[in-house]
């Protein structure tokens, strides 16, 4: 019968300071990102949701990529929902608002917050 090797007591990745610069700097390229796409739209069109809703479905391609990111949006938000009562985490909900610009910032909002969270609770139990 084969000898299971030792766990070493190190982490395998990177360690959690690291995993949340990691995490705070996609929140930033996420919010980012689509802001600057979407801010020069606003400054020329005003927020007319008719305009923004058929240019979002003028192409094939357009279509695509906002039902792409509807549906990641709704992943997002039960994945939070669900993670956030999964491991008593307070407050997960507040990641959600991120979806105001996207699940781009909403979900590297939310692993930011999970690491702080585990972090803490760490830091408590020891």
């Amino acid at each position: 019968m084969p000898r299971r090797a030792r766990r070493s007591a190190q982490p395998l990745g990177p360690t959690a300071d690291i995993v949340q610069i990691i995490y705070a700097i996609l929140c930033l390229l996420g919010a980012a990102l689509p802001l600057a796409q979407f801010v020069p739209w606003l400054r020329d069109h005003g927020l007319s949701v008719p305009l923004l809703v058929a240019q979002a479905t003028e192409t094939p391609i357009a279509a695509f990529a906002w039902s792409d990111v509807v549906v990641t949006g709704v992943v997002v938000a039960v994945f939070v929902l669900v993670e956030g009562r999964r491991i008593k985490m307070r407050h997960a909900w507040t990641s959600l608002i991120g979806l105001v610009v996207g699940p781009s910032l909403s979900l590297p909002l939310f692993l930011l917050l999970r690491e702080r969270h585990f972090a803490a609770v760490g830091a408590n139990s020891s």
